[in-house]
C-alpha cells in the first residue's frame, strides 16, 4: 500500500494522493485503507519515511568526511527522485500517533551525529555540523525543485529575448552568469551546484574541527 502511495505521489504530486485515488489504484474501497493507516497524515509521514530509508547512511567506523559527503549526495538524490518528500520531512509531526512512523528520520539523524562524534567532533561542533549538512541538503533540494517546477518553458526564443535584454550592457556580470545558465556550465566549472556547496560546508567543518582540536572553541551552542 505504501509503495502504491509513493508511486501516486511521484507521478502526480501529493495533491493527487487521496485515499480514494489510492484505493482505486489498489482495487479496494477507500475506507478499507484505514485498517492499515490511522489517517491521511500517518500515510504521508509513512511514505516520507520510506524515502528517507533510501538514503545511504554513514556506517560505524567510516571516516567522517567521505561518509558524510556520500550520505548528503544520497539524500539529495533520494529527495530529487521524490520531490514531494522534502516538505513533509521538514514539516512538524502534529500528532503523537504519527510519531512511530518516523523512525527512519531518527536513524538518519543518529547516523550523522554518530559519524561526527566518532570523527573527533565535540558535542557542540557536532550539533552545528549536523544542522549545516541537513540544511544544505533540504534547503538546496527545495531550491532546485522550485526552479525545476516553476512552469516556465525556456524556449530558444525566450532565452534569446533574455540575452538581448541583458546585452544592453547595464548588467555585465549578470549577463556572464546567464550565459552559463543558458549555455551550459563551462569555463572550468566542473561540479554541479549541490556538490560545490556541499564541499564548501565540509571544508568549513574540517577547519572548525582542526581549530577545535588545537585548543579553539566553536562559537554558539545548542
Amino acid at each position: 500500500m505504501l509503495r502504491a502511495a509513493m508511486e501516486l505521489a511521484d507521478g502526480a504530486g501529493l495533491a493527487a494522493l487521496t485515499m480514494r485515488a489510492l484505493g482505486d489504484s489498489l482495487g479496494v474501497e477507500a475506507m478499507s485503507l484505514y485498517n492499515h493507516v490511522a489517517n491521511k497524515e500517518t500515510l504521508l509521514q509513512s511514505i516520507a519515511d520510506l524515502v528517507v530509508a533510501e538514503i545511504d547512511l554513514p556506517r560505524q567506523g567510516e571516516k567522517w568526511e567521505p561518509a558524510v559527503r556520500h550520505c548528503a549526495l544520497s539524500a539529495h538524490a533520494a529527495f530529487m527522485r521524490h520531490p514531494w518528500a522534502c516538505g513533509l520531512v521538514m514539516g512538524p509531526v502534529s500528532s503523537p500517533a504519527v510519531s512511530p512512523v518516523v523512525e527512519g528520520r531518527l536513524a538518519y539523524i543518529e547516523a550523522l551525529l554518530r559519524c561526527f562524534r566518532e570523527g573527533g567532533f565535540s558535542p557542540a561542533l557536532s550539533y552545528h555540523a549536523y544542522h549545516s549538512i541537513d540544511s544544505h541538503v533540504l534547503g538546496f533540494t527545495l531550491w532546485e525543485i522550485g526552479h525545476s517546477t516553476s512552469g516556465t518553458l525556456l524556449t530558444d526564443e525566450l532565452v534569446q529575448q533574455y540575452m538581448n535584454l541583458l546585452g544592453r550592457g547595464a548588467f555585465p556580470y549578470l549577463t556572464e552568469h546567464a550565459a552559463q545558465h543558458f549555455g551550459g556550465l563551462g569555463d572550468g566549472v566542473e561540479q554541479n551546484e549541490f556538490e560545490f556547496g556541499l564541499d564548501l560546508v565540509i571544508d568549513g567543518l574540517k577547519r572548525k574541527r582542526r581549530r577545535e582540536k588545537h585548543g579553539g572553541t566553536p562559537r554558539g551552542g545548542g
